[in-house]
């Protein structure tokens, strides 16, 4: 699902440099709620939190890790159903009730020794502020509030929870050349003969 009415992102990158730094990428981060969700709170009967994902942005994940990108959650809130997802999709790393979302990148990039330029960060809301500030590419979903659309790099057509997360990788991976490659499995070949 699209939004029609986004805007324009505040520190749009032109094709070379967006293409420069996705190539320099070694992590993809991402928020859960209102980016791999549409930020609905759905609570069950026993007040137990439940959470709505696109499969595609699942796929999406997979197929970062499958070129050599590391994924990751990066969360102000923590749930069994995201951890359960995250296992599901074999991410490399899970920051859920992450407060200070900041910190949490700064403890990243230190246990990782890379730079903030290397990390790509998809997120929607305040709290992703600081992260999407310091990071090498930083994403958000079509209907995200106005303040992160000002400072992603690019604003996605498509909303949170909807597929957003697949054309943020779908982007990476074309820029760095490997989208082909990494969608060449799913093309079923018959044997001519």
């Amino acid at each position: 699902m699209t939004h029609p009415h986004h805007p324009p992102a505040g520190r749009a990158l032109g094709d070379e440099e967006f293409e420069r730094r996705a190539r320099d990428l070694r992590w993809l981060l991402t928020d859960v709620d209102g980016v791999l969700t549409d930020g609905a709170m759905l609570y069950g009967p026993a007040g137990e939190e439940m959470k709505r994902f696109h499969v595609r942005d699942g796929l999406a994940l997979k197929l970062a890790r499958s070129t050599g990108l590391r994924v990751g959650l990066l969360s102000a809130r923590g749930n069994r159903a995201v951890e359960i997802r995250a296992r599901e999709l074999g991410l490399d790393r899970l920051m859920l009730g992450q407060r200070d979302k900041v910190g949490a990148l700064e403890a990243l990039l230190g246990e990782e020794g890379i730079s903030a330029g290397q990390i790509a960060y998809l997120g929607d809301d305040l709290p992703d502020l600081g992260v999407l500030g310091r990071v090498g590419l930083a994403f958000c979903p079509a209907d995200a509030a106005a303040e992160v659309c000002e400072v992603a790099h690019r604003v996605l057509t498509t909303l949170g929870g909807h597929g957003a997360a697949r054309e943020a990788v779908e982007l990476i991976l074309k820029a760095r050349g490997q989208w082909r490659s990494a969608v060449e499995p799913f093309y079923q070949r018959k044997d001519p003969s």
